[in-house]
């Protein structure tokens, strides 16, 4: 295995979907593991928020998940063979995964992990679904959600908070859930899986432009796809050059 790109002083690691899901099957097998799916918004957070930037450089495995890292590596001298999207990744995981390790599915709207789930056993009827909660980020549902996974007693927790809630979320009560080996934040992968959001058609997802095609779809993400287009391209040739 290469060794881990940094960006914005947060390490990145050169993964592709077979490496990625093959580092999360050893993970599963021992000691508990925070995996993460950083993008350019979320390297440009970090830059903002300390407490962020610390979580980044605590994980066991960062999989690049937009093709703007990919173009900074190589701006920089380094090299990320892949993007590695988190809905690919979740739905291959699941697809190998058996009734050894449980998942479990928290956080998006009420009954999206449900539907998110229906998706992953009927790729793979072996796969064991511990439980769903959409439940919420914030501190007055923590003994709720934290019992009821603890009852449920998954291997691998899928949290979609969104960023960067969802990770702030797993580091701070990661230590509280003895069951869980691996704990991952996945974004908006279960709207993807549930059917509520569609992916970008290939050609735009082969030439890196899935971001124009959000645009497309939303316009109200115009801020945050500025972020991802210009001001972290611009962080990472500022950073470069000092």
């Amino acid at each position: 295995m290469s060794s881990r790109v940094h960006l914005l002083g947060i390490p990145l690691d050169p993964v592709t979907v077979d490496e990625a899901i093959e580092r999360i099957q050893g993970l599963l097998e021992e000691g508990q593991h925070h995996v993460m799916t950083p993008n350019s918004e979320m390297l440009v957070a970090a830059k903002r928020d300390a407490d962020f930037h610390r979580i980044l450089n605590e994980t066991s495995l960062n999989i690049p998940d937009s093709v703007g890292l990919l173009w900074m590596a190589k701006f920089t001298g380094q090299k990320l063979p892949k993007r590695v999207t988190g809905v690919d990744t979740i739905t291959r995981l699941c697809a190998e995964l058996d009734e050894r390790h449980p998942v479990f599915l928290l956080g998006s709207g009420p009954g999206v992990g449900g539907r998110a789930s229906e998706t992953l056993v009927s790729c793979n009827p072996d796969l064991r679904i511990a439980g769903t909660f959409a439940g919420r980020p914030d501190e007055g549902s923590v003994e709720e959600i934290i019992s009821i996974i603890n009852k449920a007693a998954p291997h691998l927790l899928l949290v979609a908070y969104g960023s960067p809630a969802q990770d702030k979320w797993i580091a701070k009560h990661l230590n509280r859930m003895p069951s869980v080996r691996v704990a991952m934040g996945v974004g908006g992968t279960f709207d993807f899986l549930a059917g509520n959001a569609k992916r970008a058609p290939l050609i735009f997802q082969a030439l890196g432009l899935e971001w124009l095609w959000r645009l497309i779809l939303q316009p109200s993400r115009i801020g945050r796809i500025f972020t991802a287009v210009v001001v972290f391209p611009w962080m990472v040739i500022r950073y470069r050059n000092h």
